[in-house]
């Protein structure tokens, strides 16, 4: 189980998309792949949950997790394979750790709070809630945008994980990203 999780050991910068629901971290992640000519790795748990709530009509459940962060290190792992230069990965599992502890009274599986901080990237993407929110089958609590952004600010300081705050349209967010992505790249040479 626990090589499951195990973050591979690859030549690439990885970028981490971090942040709460409906902040533009999917239409971003896509842009910086493209912009790289690069690959992005999806959100496992948006598939893994949407496949649920159409066959069950359920919504995520502490039980969830695991195998979703499995689904997330098993795609993040295989696309780093297939790059040497940027992964932009669209969530980690830091991001899995913090929605499990805000949605569950505190609580996080072991396994998953061990991997979590274990697993490193080059840099985490924090996207401000800035952004119109837009609900879907699997968006939920539009009116705690706030506290769950503090959240995830919150857990990038505790695991003193290198970040930069994203905000404004989506042309000023890919800019400073590109800007400070490019730093990455020039000092890897």
């Amino acid at each position: 189980m626990e090589k499951k999780l195990k973050q591979e050991k690859s030549d690439c910068i990885k970028v981490v998309l971090f942040g709460p629901e409906s902040t533009g971290k999917t239409t971003l992640a896509k842009q910086l792949a493209r912009h790289y000519n690069s690959v992005w790795v999806p959100e496992y748990a948006r598939q893994y949950l949407q496949k649920k709530w159409n066959n069950e009509r359920k919504t995520c459940e502490q039980s969830d997790l695991l195998p979703i962060a499995i689904g997330q290190m098993k795609m993040e792992n295989n696309s780093a394979k297939k790059t040497d230069t940027v992964l932009v990965c669209d969530t980690d599992l830091l991001e899995t750790k913090v929605y499990s502890e805000e949605y569950y009274s505190g609580k996080c599986d072991p396994l998953l709070d061990k991997y979590a901080i274990k697993n490193t990237y080059s840099l985490y993407l924090l996207t401000f809630i800035d952004t119109p929110w837009e609900a879907d089958d699997l968006r939920d609590k539009p009116e705690e945008r706030k506290e769950m952004f503090n959240a995830f600010e919150k857990a990038l300081k505790n695991n003193n994980r290198p970040y930069i705050l994203l905000k404004g349209a989506k042309k000023e967010r890919l800019e400073k990203a590109i800007k400070h992505i490019d730093k990455l790249l020039k000092n890897k040479i």
